[in-house]
């Protein structure tokens, strides 16, 4: 950890020790004030110990009614400066001027600094009379109230910059949760849609074939025609109901079309297309392919896509690609891998579609920087029993 790091770190257990326990700092300002009051308190115990009892609750209070222990605060002075008590009433005064400058309103510091001045007068000009220089006193510690003014400042700035700093931290991971869980919500729809056109294809030739079958057991008056002639009916059903409820997923201007959705075969029409766009993209594959099912074949098309998609987006200037698709023991593994400078965006929705889609079929995601270089991406698929 850097120097600078290490600062931070100390500040912001300060802190939070400040937050659980406020009384230990105020005890350590007290403590000095009470070390400097001993002397009076010895000399003139009654009038110095009751100046310091009501000083110190004030004390303790400053924080949260810094304008009313400023008030006590001066009060005291002036019985001080009057009585020549000695108890370190003008130590205690630039620390409420300090608390109320950072934590007061607008209005009590313009009034504690106007009190403040018609103080400082009344304690150079009047309380002490034969005090030589007595402006050049007056202005210097004039100055030095004005130093607790501007430190107070100082200090209600820099507060007011980091409760700005945390709400903009928090506002933004509340934004990066949503984003991720529309990204998500946005996923599930295109699934859902896609989910749609294939069910409804198939339930569509189920239907076709059901029909063909019925008619033809009816030309040879066969006992069969009923039961088909009622799985046709049932398969319009359901394609109704499934027309109704997924297709409330499509923009309102799509036109649900029951076509199969991309599989393996439409990567040897996608791949030329990224390798137009300027990433040269080798493809390599095993197993039996072609007997895997229509959803299992879209997802490893819609991975493939989205992760090329990344790559296109953040590899760089002369990156390649290299896709594997491999079948074997009931599953599918995807790997999509680059050369380029391997940085993913944060909360990137690609990344979490892939995951949607493995979900689906119990899988898993591994994305990040690869060994020697460049990004991997890594899916394995569960082929459905």
């Amino acid at each position: 950890m850097n120097a600078q790091g290490w600062l931070l770190d100390r500040q912001e257990r300060l802190r939070a020790l400040d937050r659980h326990r406020p009384w230990l700092l105020d005890t350590l300002v007290a403590i000095p004030i009470l070390l400097f009051s001993l002397p009076s308190l010895v000399d003139r115990p009654v009038s110095a110990g009751i100046a310091t009892a009501v000083l110190l609750p004030a004390l303790y209070r400053r924080r949260r009614y810094p304008f009313a222990a400023f008030l006590v605060t001066g009060a005291i002075l002036v019985i001080e400066g009057s009585l020549d008590a000695g108890v370190g009433g003008g130590v205690v005064i630039l620390v409420m001027i300090f608390g109320v400058a950072s934590r007061g309103t607008w209005r009590s510091i313009a009034w504690t600094a106007g009190l403040t001045v018609a103080e400082l007068i009344a304690e150079v000009y009047l309380f002490e009379p034969r005090v030589e220089h007595q402006t050049t006193t007056f202005f210097l510690v004039l100055g030095t109230a004005a130093g607790a003014v501007a430190f107070g400042l100082v200090a209600r700035t820099r507060r007011a910059y980091l409760i700005a700093l945390e709400d903009r931290a928090a506002r933004l991971e509340t934004e990066r949760d949503q984003q991720s869980r529309l990204a998500v919500a946005d996923e599930r729809a295109r699934v859902a849609r896609e989910m749609h056109d294939i069910v409804g294809h198939h339930v569509s030739v189920i239907v076709g074939l059901a029909d063909g079958g019925a008619a033809l057991a009816v030309s040879r008056n066969e006992q069969t025609a009923e039961p088909l002639r009622l799985i046709g009916e049932t398969g319009r059903q359901a394609l109704a109901e499934l027309r109704r409820v997924l297709g409330v997923l499509r923009e309102e201007d799509a036109d649900p079309q029951l076509s199969p959705q991309p599989g393996l075969d439409d990567l040897d029409r996608l791949l030329p297309s990224v390798r137009a766009a300027g990433l040269p993209v080798t493809y390599s594959t095993s197993g039996d392919l072609h007997a895997l099912g229509r959803g299992v074949q879209l997802a490893v098309y819609r991975i493939v896509q989205e992760a090329l998609t990344n790559t296109l987006k953040h590899a760089g200037r002369g990156a390649t690609a290299e896709v594997t698709v491999a079948a074997s023991s009931g599953e599918v593994r995807v790997r999509v891998r680059d050369n380029g400078v391997g940085i993913a965006a944060p909360a990137n929705h690609g990344l979490v579609g892939m995951r949607e889609r493995a979900s689906m079929y119990g899988g898993s995601v591994l994305a990040g920087p690869a060994e020697n270089g460049g990004w991997l991406v890594e899916v394995v698929l569960k082929e459905p029993a």
